[in-house]
């Protein structure tokens, strides 16, 4: 299980996203995508999403929504199956670091973020994240040589 947050300006133009190009290692090396990681034995999935923020672009969350949940199965290069929480960080405190341990933090103006390399599935639920249904989706993404398969969700 995991997170995946998209933290918004103050004035909601913008969404902090990670450029990943710090380890050559890195499945998702080249990548955009927004911030987040595993959830730890010993904490909550809003916890974990408070401390990857915080980890990761250095600012304190104070008001975020879960927007939905995705289940990746077969993803990456090992073929592995993921649940990840997505959540919308709406105000934060501090300052945003320059960057994070997989690469720099670029502040990316919301209607350009389709433009930028990222996983082909991040296009499918990304509309999703910012629009104006108050009610979760639930998405299942079923991937086959790091490319979906098909997509589908619900809303209830």
């Amino acid at each position: 299980m995991s997170t995946l947050g998209y933290v918004l300006s103050p004035d909601k133009r913008k969404v902090l996203m990670t450029y990943r190009v710090f380890r050559k290692d890195d499945e998702q090396f080249g990548k955009y995508n927004g911030l987040g990681g595993h959830m730890e034995p010993q904490e909550d999935i809003a916890s974990c999403m408070i401390r990857e923020i915080r980890e990761e672009a250095g600012i304190q969350v104070t008001r975020m929504t879960l927007r939905g949940t995705v289940n990746w199965t077969g993803f990456g290069p090992k073929g592995e199956d993921w649940l990840a929480f997505v959540f919308l960080v709406e105000a934060f405190e501090g300052h945003v670091a320059a960057s994070s341990n997989e690469g720099p933090l670029q502040w990316v103006d919301r209607d350009r973020l389709m433009e930028l390399p990222m996983w082909e599935g991040d296009r499918h639920f990304l509309p999703l994240v910012f629009d104006d249904d108050p009610r979760p989706f639930h998405g299942y993404m079923p991937y086959h040589n790091d490319k979906p398969l098909s997509w589908s969700y619900s809303r209830l």
